[in-house]
């Protein structure tokens, strides 16, 4: 099928728009999972904000047609689709929430179009996960590439191994969800995503966020050291802040969603 734009890319990442409150809220997932994740954090914010969820193109509940390998070669495509999703709704500013590699696809939006967001919070969010010269991303080279090797030679084993070590927190619930949502990708755009991801160096953009920021970080993270969320903090060129989660795991929200709910909520007060 190919590219999609305008209201066709609605309905191709599955659009939707709940709540009554004024202000907008946009939840954007990351990599491996698709706005299911949401589902227990959503009841506690729809009586104050209307919530926009879709899918990244790349997730399982995506038509895997409409991925097209030549366009979303880069970060920056998945900004696009979000600015796009938001004018065609009709939003004109609002706060994001973007986890992993949603974080880095709501900067990039932010630097497009900053007039289209309040706020951006970011958790989970990684501009570089190799480590380079001081910079300590938590992977080495020879650690990024077992992991393609892994997924490439057999995907299911590899979500298996995967999964618990990516939620961290002893939290069987939250382990099989992911493993679910992960098994519905197919494995040859999970292993393109996941190189885009692994392989993307974007620190050089943090400086030209110049919309206020909340960067959130669990205490103990296999995927992002606190040293990079710290970091991220750090570079951002607007106004920022860091809340450390007291959990572990990359997937707060779905492993300790309660203690996700409480720190949103402090955040999101208008």
């Amino acid at each position: 099928m190919g590219l999609v734009s305008g209201s066709g890319l609605l309905n191709a990442l599955n659009v939707k728009v709940v709540g009554t409150g004024r202000r907008i809220l946009v939840l954007s997932h990351g990599f491996g999972t698709d706005q299911s994740v949401w589902q227990r954090i959503l009841p506690h914010f729809v009586r104050d904000f209307q919530i926009v969820l879709f899918d990244l193109i790349c997730a399982g509940s995506v038509n895997p047609d409409f991925f097209d390998f030549q366009r979303y070669g880069c970060v920056e495509a998945y900004a696009e689709d979000l600015i796009t999703i938001l004018d065609e709704l009709g939003v004109e500013n609002c706060v994001f929430v973007g986890h992993s590699l949603s974080a880095m696809v709501g900067c990039m939006a932010s630097i497009k179009r900053p007039s289209l967001f309040t706020k951006l919070v970011l958790f989970g969010a990684s501009p570089r996960y190799l480590n380079d010269n001081e910079y300590q991303g938590g992977f080495e080279r020879e650690d990024i590439e077992q992991v393609f090797g892994a997924m490439e030679s057999n995907y299911k084993d590899w979500v298996s191994g995967f999964a618990p070590l990516l939620v961290g927190a002893d939290v069987p619930v939250a382990v099989r969800e992911f493993s679910r949502t992960l098994f519905n990708m197919r494995p040859d755009i999970a292993l393109y995503v996941a190189k885009i991801v692994f392989e993307s160096d974007m620190r050089g953009i943090l400086k030209q966020v110049k919309v206020p920021c909340c960067v959130i970080q669990t205490s103990k993270d296999m995927a992002v050291p606190l040293a990079v969320a710290i970091y991220v903090q750090k570079n951002l060129g607007g106004k920022s802040t860091l809340e450390i989660l007291d959990t572990e795991g990359h997937l707060p929200h779905l492993s300790q969603p309660s203690k996700m709910i409480q720190l949103l909520r402090r955040i999101l007060q208008p």
